[in-house]
């Protein structure tokens, strides 16, 4: 069978039919507590220190996690982030349809215990039993309201402004208008959704399939999962209408016990959702609801025991009710880690949410295309009149899919060799001109100075013909012996060299121990103290003594002048004792304190289940590429666009690099990151690429080359000491004596990062540039990408006016599908067959704004295997091969889609000749660099600038460790877009992932 041409692409969204589009709803509500009594809020401040900040909402959180154990029917919002009216906002809202989940007798005493641990201190008994006696009094009660779930505001660039409510409920009602529906069938049966408790860190609306079994075969036994929806509502920049996006995934069940343990093994430091489905009513007077209930599950460690134990985390939420009579207990969380597939079979009675910190799956995560496409059209006969499906997008036509000089999809057997010299002398003029501009010059001629730090001749051997491969080098450089290596040191190395007409290259190997008769290695695990815990102090002391023990090795053989590379050879994270006692990061640091960029590459090994033994000559010739990129060597793909796009046009972009991840006690510190990429005579394929230094040119800053940042960015991203917050004060931490608000803190982090801004901008007039940005990365410190403030063709970076953008300048933003803030999507097959993948820039068909366009790129080599007809329900046939016609199915098999990736053309001058389409097109083509084996996931300026990251990881101990360690959230949640919370197939305990979640969604703010 033909591949299909693909010529449109559907995305799994739904928009209203135009802006009159009405839809109203009723509801009962109860307002936040600050609202019942004054005296609540003067019961959190009693006692606070002087110096410390007065809670300005009550804290709720507890709460809300018993609401949605036991009461799953209550929809709980968000705080709102800005007053968006008159009226008061409402914090618990249930349908008018529906029975009354907390009776009186529930929700009284459920008061009084939360109002309880609100103060537990014994000198404010009596303030507590004065406000549980004014709450008796006048008890909070329910009032009728109707809410708008279409219409909403319009922002002054022209963007849709939903209301706040909008986000839940509009959501909510659609998902349960999708179970009105009744089942999904398919072939081996039909799926039977559920709907989830909604808190106020859970935007949008989630259904879940019951739990399903997959058999891989013996001794594999039976493993079990699950179809996830998520709906929620999204913006898009300079669009007045919203868009409701469809979002569909697996959710795998945990349900393997450890052979000695019997219990079914917690991540520590993090926790783990568990959703609960009761039998009976368990609370008095309150009907079975017909949705899943959440709890979560901890490993914590017991100070007292010296141990660790597994439970409920805080206690579970039946301590708030330990006065009211169950229908049926409350689990015992004992019993559901000893027996976890039990609880499971039992009508989902509890299911725990897999992580794959726990191990493998023999389910596999995603789904593809074609089956993304039944399913959205199955759910698609529950869209009222309102609505309709969002417009195909077809492909741009001012140019193909890939850069002119990629390599090219098909080769002539006879065209092979020919076309791989060609790639080597584009890589080895790319890596000339990068060491040129480092200044590394003698006779004229670059030197590319490159140190091989290895561990075994096996990978010593292949690192040394890798590189001679990759570059086209004659010769062998020079044989020393073995036992020259073998002695061979920073401060007396083997130098192995070779002469090309462009380039010297010059390679110094050496092992990197400590000495030469007890071979102690620097890339052994930390040295941490065999019975401390690994508390965040203690791995930050290896770390810093790993660091300056290689910084002072190094210096032996680099006492300064430009940026080197060093490529390490060194063990897996698992072959150390815990990740905590891998040395990597200390040693990126300590060679970037010695002058080196580094790329390291795993020891060769053949043990069960790993084997990097045959593809270590590969994995030897990536590691080069990697390495040598960070000096800059970038083989800069061509768009060949003639129109549309200003002469000489520069690439720059702007990245937030995080050093810490959030806790609830400890806050990130960010650094800002810029870089420029200026490409050289057209058809070369050469770039120069820049960081931005702010501390050159006398504190002024100025560009320095790419290495010279990336070493920078190890000082420059030293965070302040962070301590733990005082009981009760998430958003406060101790800072020179004096607490201090989150709020103020990152207020300053955002006056400083549009400081900074305001002089990178200042430095890319007098040549036309485009600034890349991204959204999810970036608005939350510069707050004017947000889809709520941007206009078109404006700026502002700082407290000033909005402006007209720069002469010189044009500002593009892109957004990924982190938090499904892009909607899934299917190329459509225009025969009878699967829909699949095409990959392309796309826009929609005669709507939109002009400015918004979408990338997609083909499938990783990784995920070729991967059919676009994929099934994880049901056996298909297979379509090709020697099984053609046999059944399969898909169950064990990744579902891999590439993301799409929207291009917001957020500035540029249309009256200058500026075309819209020709600059997002330059974007999409960016993401394809012909020096790359696969496309990247970001434009190359914007990936350059994100790669600073791994000079600036995060050191954490394992009390630092955080629900999602598996995949990085998005940094920040738009206010105008609300983007889902949690991950797409392991959503962890909905805890905070970033400040601006807290200030979006959380009560607990001052």
């Amino acid at each position: 069978m033909p591949a299909a041409t693909y010529r449109n692409v559907q995305t799994s969204s739904w928009l209203p039919i135009d802006r009159d589009a009405s839809i109203t709803a009723g509801y009962r509500v109860l307002p936040f507590p600050e609202q019942w009594r004054e005296a609540i809020l003067t019961l959190c401040n009693a006692g606070l220190a002087a110096d410390a900040e007065p809670w300005r909402t009550v804290p709720t959180r507890r709460l809300e996690q018993v609401l949605q154990a036991f009461a799953p029917d209550v929809l709980v919002m968000p705080r709102p982030f800005l007053d968006r009216g008159d009226e008061p906002a409402r914090w618990l809202y249930v349908a008018e349809d529906a029975p009354d989940p907390l009776p009186p007798n529930v929700l009284t005493p459920l008061l009084n215990r939360w109002l309880g641990e609100l103060r537990p201190e014994r000198e404010h008994r009596e303030l507590l039993k004065s406000v549980r006696a004014q709450l008796a009094a006048n008890p909070p009660g329910w009032e009728p309201v109707r809410r708008e779930l279409l219409q909403g505001g319009l922002t002054g660039g022209g963007t849709a402004a939903p209301q706040a409510h909008q986000f839940t409920l509009s959501t909510d009602w659609l998902a349960r208008r999708i179970l009105d529906l009744g089942p999904y069938p398919y072939d081996a049966g039909a799926l039977r959704f559920r709907a989830m408790p909604r808190g106020p860190r859970d935007k949008g609306s989630e259904l879940v399939s019951q739990p399903l079994p997959y058999e891989p075969g013996k001794p594999a036994g039976v493993w079990w999962f699950s179809v996830v929806l998520n709906i929620t509502l999204h913006t898009v920049p300079f669009d007045p209408l919203p868009r409701f996006h469809l979002h569909w995934s697996i959710r795998r069940w945990a349900t393997r016990v450890g052979a000695k343990s019997g219990r079914l093994h917690l991540p520590y430091g993090s926790r783990t959702t568990v959703l609960l489905r009761p039998r009976v009513p368990v609370l008095p007077g309150v009907p079975l609801s017909e949705r899943f209930a959440v709890a979560q599950l901890e490993r914590r460690f017991d100070k007292e025991k010296d141990a660790f134990t597994d439970g409920w985390a805080d206690g579970g939420p039946a301590r708030l009710l330990a006065d009211i009579s169950f229908g049926e207990p409350f689990p015992d969380a004992d019993a559901i880690l000893t027996d976890p597939e039990g609880w499971l079979r039992r009508d989902a009675r509890a299911g725990i949410v897999y992580r794959t910190a726990m191990g493998s799956h023999a389910v596999k995560a995603g789904l593809m295309p074609n089956q993304c496409s039944q399913l959205t059209e199955w759910a698609q006969q529950a869209i009222p009149e309102q609505l309709r499906p969002a417009p195909r997008l077809t492909h741009t036509a001012l140019a193909g899919t890939k850069p002119l000089n990629a390599p090219p999809g098909s080769i002539k057997k006879e065209e092979k060799e020919q076309e791989a010299a060609r790639r080597t002398a584009e890589r080895r003029a790319a890596v000339a001109h990068a060491v040129a501009a480092l200044g590394d010059v003698s006779d004229g001629v670059p030197v590319l100075e490159v140190r091989l730090l290895w561990q075994t001749t096996q990978m010593r051997s292949t690192a040394v013909t890798a590189l001679v491969e990759r570059l086209g080098l004659k010769g062998d450089g020079g044989t020393p012996s073995e036992d020259a290596h073998r002695h061979a040191t920073p401060a007396a190395p083997v130098v192995l060299e070779w002469q090309a007409p462009e380039l010297t290259v010059r390679l110094r190997c050496y092992r990197p121990v400590r000495d030469d008769d007890v071979a102690v290695a620097f890339t052994d695990g930390l040295v941490i103290p065999e019975h401390a815990r690994r508390t965040r102090e203690v791995v930050t002391a290896a770390v810093h003594a790993r660091r300056a023990e290689t910084a002072a090795w190094l210096r032996q053989d680099h006492t300064g002048g430009s940026p080197a590379l060093a490529l390490v050879e060194i063990d897996r994270p698992e072959d150390f004792t815990t990740r905590d006692h891998d040395p990597k990061f200390a040693l990126r640091l300590g060679c970037a304190d010695a002058g080196f960029v580094t790329q390291f590459v795993a020891v060769p090994k053949q043990v069960k289940g790993y084997n990097t033994v045959g593809n270590q000559h590969h994995r030897a010739l990536m590691a080069w590429d990697d390495g040598l990129r960070q000096l800059g060597a970038r083989v800069h793909p061509e768009h060949g666009l003639e129109e549309g796009l200003p002469d000489g046009m520069r690439y720059a972009a702007v990245w937030m690099v995080r050093k810490n991840r959030t806790t609830r006690t400890r806050w990130a510190a960010d650094v800002p990151v810029a870089v420029l990429v200026t490409p050289h005579a057209q058809g070369s394929g050469l770039a120069r690429v820049q960081g931005w230094d702010p501390d050159a040119d006398d504190g002024a800053g100025a560009w320095v080359p790419y290495p010279a940042m990336l070493l920078k960015l190890t000082r420059l991203a030293e965070a302040r000491p962070l301590v733990p917050a005082p009981r009760g004060a998430e958003d406060t931490q101790q800072a020179g004596g004096k607490r201090r608000s989150w709020r103020a803190d990152r207020e300053e982090q955002r006056r400083l990062a549009e400081e900074w801004l305001q002089k990178v901008r200042a430095s890319l007039r007098r040549a036309p540039t485009l600034l890349f940005v991204d959204a999810q990365n970036a608005r939350s410190h510069w707050t004017w990408l947000q889809d709520g403030r941007t206009a078109p063709d404006r700026i502002r970076d700082g407290h000033a006016e909005a402006r007209r953008l720069d002469v010189d300048l044009r500002l593009l933003r892109v957004r990924s599908s982190t938090n499904r803030e892009t909607p899934q999507w299917w190329g459509v097959n225009p025969k009878a067959g699967p829909n699949g993948m095409p990959s392309h820039l796309w826009l929609p068909e005669g709507e939109g704004s002009g400015r918004v366009f979408y990338s997609t790129t083909p499938k990783p080599v990784q995920f070729k295997s991967s059919a676009v007809e994929a099934d994880k329900l049901a056996p298909r046939p297979i379509r090709m091969g020697k099984r053609k016609g046999q059944p399969t199915i898909d169950t064990g098999e990744v579902g891999w889609m590439p993301a799409l990736l929207e291009i917001a053309v957020l500035g540029c001058h249309e009256e200058d000749g500026d075309d819209p389409q020709a600059l997002a097109l330059t974007a999409h083509l960016l993401r394809q660099p012909p020096d790359y084996p696969e496309a990247l996931g970001l434009p190359l300026p914007l990936h350059l600038a994100g790669l600073g990251q791994q000079y600036v990881l995060p050191t954490r101990g394992q009390e630092d460790a955080q629900a999602g360690d598996e995949v990085t959230p998005a940094t920040d949640p738009d206010p105008a877009a609300y983007p889902a919370a949690g991950l797409e197939e392991e959503p962890e305990a909905r805890e905070p992932v970033d400040e601006d979640e807290q200030l979006l969604l959380f009560d607990e703010s001052r």
